[in-house]
């Protein structure tokens, strides 16, 4: 797979993939129930990915509509935020796109670290929404049995979150202990290290002309966002 290497300026860099997420991929290697609701969450994601991509659908009308076209995009973004540590998980080998005037032993230490920054991350969230999920299941669960055709979601909302941070300290996992990673120099990603100098009009016009080369139809959208955060 191949895994971009985004410059944020002068020392700054973050890991960007645009891989369609295939969750139920080597679900052999899985427990029996953890495949099966892999098979089925894939399943589920693509649907919604197709939903949410379809302009030729007619808009919601009523509030119920609405909420759920809210929720539809609310896991769609958050599959898109996962989506490069959900697919390293079953990566074996992995091509890190970096700019052409960095070695690769400098490529190779942004890796590790943004990995190991995003395990730990990851980790703790995971054990938050886990308790989370555990406490909503238990104290709300009967009150949401009593109300047919009404589910529980806090729960799903908690199991969500749990599970994808599960998805992703395992492909974090991956990438720092098992992926064998090889480098390949971009020209154009160097280019981003000089977009924050120029005037906004010129600067958005001169990232939509980078994504265009690199065929990233959404590094544009994930650029922006993550200049914008300084953490």
């Amino acid at each position: 797979m191949d895994v971009f290497v985004i410059p944020l300026g002068a020392d700054r860099y973050e890991l960007y993939s645009e891989q369609p997420v295939e969750l139920d991929q080597n679900t052999d290697a899985e427990p029996g129930l953890v495949s099966r609701g892999l098979k089925r969450i894939s399943a589920w994601m693509r649907d919604t990915e197709a939903r949410q991509q379809d302009t030729s659908r007619d808009l919601p009308t009523g509030w119920f509509g609405r909420l759920q076209d809210r929720a539809f995009a609310w896991v769609v973004d958050r599959i898109a935020e996962q989506r490069l540590l959900w697919n390293l998980r079953g990566a074996t080998t992995a091509t890190a796109a970096h700019p052409h005037d960095m070695p690769f032993e400098q490529v190779m230490t942004i890796v590790h670290a943004d990995l190991r920054r995003s395990y730990d991350r990851h980790r703790r969230w995971f054990i938050i929404d886990g308790m989370l999920l555990a406490l909503t299941s238990i104290f709300l669960g009967p009150l949401f049995l009593l109300i047919p055709g009404i589910a529980n979601l806090p729960a799903f909302y908690f199991g969500f979150r749990a599970f994808g941070h599960f998805l992703s300290m395992r492909g974090a996992s991956q990438g720092l202990h098992k992926v064998t990673w090889t480098g390949r120099p971009c020209p154009p990603l160097g280019e981003l290290r000089e977009v924050e100098l120029l005037a906004p009009d010129v600067r958005d016009a001169r990232i939509e002309d980078i994504a265009s080369r690199l065929r990233l139809q959404h590094l544009s959208t994930f650029f922006k966002r993550m200049a914008a955060d300084p953490a």
